[in-house]
């Protein structure tokens, strides 16, 4: 057994060495990874010609074997394993695969893309059916089913079910447009495609075991379904009649049926006879319907089948097996009994011994016939000696393989006047007697192509590469065969029929032409390279027996033998005749002697002798013969027999053609009734003149190549010439264009100078307009500025003369206070003088008694003691008077010393806080005048917001302590004044003193808490300062100045 391993190849052979004849297995294919671990394969699918399929393993790779060209190729990685494949078609190069996450995809193998995705599935697709046509397809799984549109890919119809009823399979039936839908109750139904009508149910049997239905297989003409399931029965329905024809029973060993699969034939119509099925053993036996007869079977118990697929030719078998390969079977090495039709219930009465004796006796005769064409007679004739016995040995001679009788066919076609389509091929198998040789065939198509036909599609064009491969193979066989039939210029001519006839089994096609130009084509190819002339007077000599008026008229015309009868035969016919009648006329041809072919050529020209006495030209009957004429076929069958039984035998072909031949079984037989010399020399000087050709090819290439050369360096030059003049040309446009642009250039520049000098203008119009508007918001700014510093003056100085207001009348109620004072201490102080002068009475009265006790004793000295009294009076009222004014006068100074040693410590430390203040605004303003352009936004803030304050207080603590010292100077100079002043007028002055020094204190203890709760500002300065705002602050700082010096006139006034 062959084993090919495709491993994680992408393409390569099938087999490596090419099965030999009779081998049931042809290869086996496995896939293994590099773990040595099997990757098992679980759908495959055949496409419409049955040489190749579509197989997907578990890791979602999908190959395409080729069986005809030994080949496989992977042409898709899903990703995911698949549930079912099939082939499209009406587009043979695309394919489905339904994957495992409920989707169906399309993909083209030959460019490997995506074509479509198909979503609407809710489980696993299980099969897929394409309708004949290939427009549609049904994919089916275990819910629902769904009717696909394949030119649009869009879902048309669904299928919908109850959930008690599973869906087993949805199909399309062959050759029709009916839909076949397989429930899991048993119950099946058939659908209209286009309308989706129901057209008739099949009716549940009613008698019987009942046979759980799960596997399907329908015959290919579409007439016949088989059914099975968990049971070893089968049902066969007619689908005509809707009606159980047949209940098969398989054997015991068989306990359900898997799968089944219908097996075609070449010869059946379409009514396919054998069944295959597949049970739970892992077997799968082939059985015939009508005989219930197992033929074969593959498989067994230990190398069980899974799955498998029957090629829609019939030729192979695809099965995969337990253990995850593939087995490649061919049917016919399975069996040889598959393609024949049943045995004839004709039995012939053999002769006994006799017959049998004489039957095989062989003996070599030589040929008495005197060939006219010929000088010699090379050729030695193989002939079957009759017996004696008539009867018998025409029995003999009539009998055909597989049970047909010649002559019982012979008077079918005479009745009928062609065999059944149905049966035509195996018929004309049968009556050729073909050897099915296919070892010998093998290795005549293992050679490859004929170098005589390499560049056939050159001369025959064929629009079907199929048939053009066909041709091309079939032609090099016979080349291979024979070496005359690699210089026959017709032989394409003679073989495209049987090719397009036998399309799908080449071998048969290459046995029926070997045939046909064994026996039709007898002496053909003796006048080679020239037409056959001994056949070609062979048919005009009949011609003139039995038309000669006609033969006349063609031989006024100038028209000859080569003309009228050699077309015909070098096409056999196919141009002239359609595919219908060609087939009609060869069933005649083939049932007859080689002789019918060359006599079918007269009654073809005796039949259209009335357009022929028509034409005169020879062109008009160059074209008869090479086109379809308006002819009844059978007429033309009819005048042929009666030619062939009317002719006289010295100018009969029958006389020139020996007795059919049929090819030998193992080997086909030697062909050279050919003039070798002339084929050994044409083939000679065919290789010659290959040879010639090649070196005149060589040559000729050589010189091409020269002068290609040759032509490309003067295209060069010429080239290289006219570039330069273009390059001149392009020059001196250049420099114009140049010149030009330059000119433009200048204008441009001029104009872009003027726009420029225009921006200007406008861009200093606009900057003079932005700075007057800057200058007008800075002068409305400033001006709010100076109305706000207004009212901040004008609400501080109503400040000050409240605070001058309650200072005067504090003044006042402490001039009040010291008046009341005074006059306090001077009731206190005449209350003290009264009470002296009371002491002083008393102290007289106490003297004057004494002085009048001592009048009487010291009257001299009276005088001397009053005045001594008056004296001392008048000193002790003036000491009183004196010590009480020394004291107050000290207090009033010492109150004064402390008041101006205050104001004096007052003005210092305001003194030197302006000093500090104003080095530290003269360093702020260095620093601050080189950011001046960037912060210019913030210190306008900051300037609006903190310069006007700081300046008004610095200016008003600036000028207080001038006006304290000019307050304060009045009242020393007055206050030393009283001090001088001595006598009556004294106490005037202390009040008046008193006074001035309560003014001063009010005065300085205001300016002190003013000072204290004014913010000196740090930040004064930190703006460049232009020559405007320095002349509106010498304004602010003049008005201050003017409102502060009336602001101490007036306090001084007062």
């Amino acid at each position: 057994m062959d084993v090919t391993d495709i491993g994680n190849k992408e393409e390569g052979k099938v087999w490596q060495r090419k099965p030999t004849h009779g081998k049931s297995v042809l290869v086996t294919v496995v896939r293994t990874t590099q773990q040595a671990k099997t990757v098992r394969f679980l759908h495959v699918a055949f496409d419409t010609t049955g040489e190749s399929f579509l197989a997907g393993d578990h890791h979602g790779h999908i190959y395409v074997f080729d069986i005809s060209r030994n080949r496989f190729r992977l042409v898709q990685r899903t990703g995911q394993a698949c549930t079912a494949l099939a082939f499209c078609l009406r587009r043979t190069s695309e394919f489905l695969v339904a994957l495992a996450d409920y989707t169906v995809k399309c993909f083209d193998k030959d460019t490997k893309q995506l074509v479509s995705w198909m979503r609407g599935h809710e489980g696993a697709v299980s099969s897929i059916s394409v309708h004949s046509s290939g427009r549609f397809a049904i994919t089916t799984s275990s819910d629902t089913a769904q009717l696909w549109d394949l030119d649009t890919f869009q879902r048309k119809r669904k299928l919908n079910i109850r959930q008690s009823v599973g869906i087993q399979r949805v199909f399309f039936l062959p050759l029709s447009n009916t839909i076949l839908s397989c429930f899991s109750d048993d119950s099946i139904f058939a659908w209209e495609s286009d309308t989706l009508d129901c057209k008739y149910q099949l009716p549940v049997p009613d008698s019987g075991p009942r046979v759980p239905y799960k596997a399907f297989a329908i015959t290919r003409d579409g007439r016949s379904l088989a059914a099975g399931g968990r049971s070893n029965l089968i049902h066969l329905w007619c689908l005509g009649s809707q009606q159980l024809i047949r209940v098969i029973q398989m054997p015991t060993l068989v306990r359900t049926v898997r799968q089944m699969e219908f097996v075609p034939d070449s010869f059946d119509g379409g009514a396919n006879q054998t069944l295959g099925v597949l049970s739970q053993d892992g077997v799968m036996r082939f059985i015939n319907i009508h005989t219930c007869k197992l033929l074969f079977h593959v498989g067994s118990h230990d190398n069980a089948i899974t799955a498998a697929a029957v090629s829609p030719s019939g030729r192979h078998i695809v099965a995969i097996m337990d253990n995850g390969s593939i087995n490649i079977y061919s049917v016919q090495s399975l069996t040889q009994e598959l393609n024949k039709p049943p045995p004839s219930q004709v039995k012939v009465i053999s002769g006994g011994k006799a017959d049998e004796d004489f039957s095989n006796i062989k003996v070599k005769v030589r040929s008495d016939i005197h060939r006219a064409a010929k000088s010699s007679d090379r050729r030695t004739n193989v002939k079957i000696l009759r017996p004696p016995f008539g009867s018998g040995a025409e029995e003999k001679e009539n009998d055909l393989p597989a049970g047909l009788n010649k002559k019982r066919l012979v008077a079918l076609l005479k009745g009928f006047g062609e065999y059944p389509a149905k049966y035509r091929m195996f018929v004309w198998r049968s009556l050729l007697c073909l050897p099915e040789n296919h070892a010998a065939y093998s290795s005549l198509t293992d050679k490859g192509l004929h170098t005589a036909y390499l560049s056939l599609s050159d001369k025959y064009p064929i629009k079907s590469q199929k048939l053009q491969r066909g041709l091309q193979r079939l032609l090099s066989a016979l080349a291979h065969w024979s070496a005359i039939f690699g210089e026959v210029e017709y032989l394409p001519l003679i073989a495209f029929p049987f090719v397009k006839l036998f399309q799908n089994n080449p071998m048969l096609c290459f046995e029926v032409v070997a045939t046909v130009l064994v026996n039709c084509c007898q002496h053909w190819f003796e006048y080679f390279p020239n037409p056959p002339l001994n056949v070609l007077s062979m048919a005009e000599n009949v011609l003139a027996h039995h038309d000669n008026e006609l033969l006349q008229h063609l031989v006024d015309c100038g028209v000859t033998s080569q003309l009228y009868v050699w077309p015909l035969l070098e096409t056999l016919f196919s141009e002239v005749l359609t595919r219908d009648e060609w087939l009609r006329l060869f069933d005649n041809v083939f049932s007859n002697s080689p002789s019918f072919l060359l006599m079918a050529c007269v009654s073809y020209v005796i039949c259209c002798r009335g357009p022929l006495l028509l034409c005169s030209q020879k062109q008009d009957f160059e074209y008869f013969f090479h086109h379809r004429n308006n002819l009844d076929v059978g007429a033309m069958i009819k005048e042929t027999y009666r030619l062939l039984s009317n002719t006289p035998p010295e100018i009969h072909p029958r006389t020139l053609h020996s007795d059919f031949t049929p090819l030998t079984k193992g080997q086909y037989p030697v062909f050279n009734h050919y003039p070798e010399f002339i084929v050994e020399y044409q083939s000679k000087e065919r290789e010659r003149i290959r040879l010639q050709e090649m070196e005149y090819l060589r040559e000729r290439q050589e010189v091409s190549a020269s002068h290609a050369d040759f032509v490309r360096r003067e295209a060069e030059e010429k080239a290289f010439y006219a570039q330069q003049e273009l390059l001149q040309k392009a020059e001196v446009q250049r420099r114009g264009l140049l010149a030009q642009e330059e000119e433009k250039l200048t204008q441009q520049r001029a104009k872009l100078a003027a726009m420029k000098r225009e921006l200007k203008v406008k861009e200093l119009q606009l900057l003079d307009a932005t700075r007057r508007r800057f200058l007008q918001h800075e002068h409305d700014l400033r001006a709010s500025q100076i109305q706000r510093l207004e009212q901040e003056i004008s609400r501080k100085m109503d400040l000050r003369e409240q605070e001058t207001a309650a200072a005067v009348q504090d003044l006042e109620i402490r001039q009040m206070e010291i008046e009341v004072q005074r006059k306090h201490l001077e009731q206190h102080l005449l209350k003290e003088a009264r009470r002296a002068e009371r002491q002083v009475e008393e102290e007289v009265q106490l003297r004057m008694e004494e002085v009048d006790r001592e009048e009487e004793s010291c009257s001299e000295l009276l005088h001397s003691t009053q005045a001594n009294i008056q004296a001392l009076e008048e000193s002790l009222v003036e000491a009183c008077l004196l010590g009480l004014e020394s004291q107050v006068q000290m207090e009033v100074q010492e109150r004064l010393q402390q008041v101006s040693v205050k104001q004096n410590n007052r003005k210092e430390e305001v003194e030197q806080l302006y000093r500090k203040t104003l080095a530290e605004e003269q360093r702020l303003a260095d620093t601050l005048r080189g950011v001046a352009g960037r912060k210019w936004d913030e210190v306008m803030k900051a300037q609006s917001q903190q310069l006007h304050p700081h300046w008004s207080t610095a200016d008003t603590d600036g000028l207080r302590p001038m006006r304290s010292s000019v307050t304060d100077r009045p009242h020393e100079s007055h206050m030393s004044a009283c001090v001088e002043n001595q006598g009556p007028v004294a106490a005037p002055c202390v009040t008046a003193r008193r006074t001035g020094t309560n003014m001063v204190c009010l005065n300085s203890t205001g300016s002190s808490s003013k000072s204290s709760s004014t913010h000196f500002s740090l930040d004064r300065g930190r703006a460049h300062l232009d020559t405007s705002e320095r002349d509106l602050l010498r304004e602010i700082r003049e008005l201050r100045q003017s409102l502060a010096a009336r602001a101490g006139t007036t306090a001084s006034s007062q």
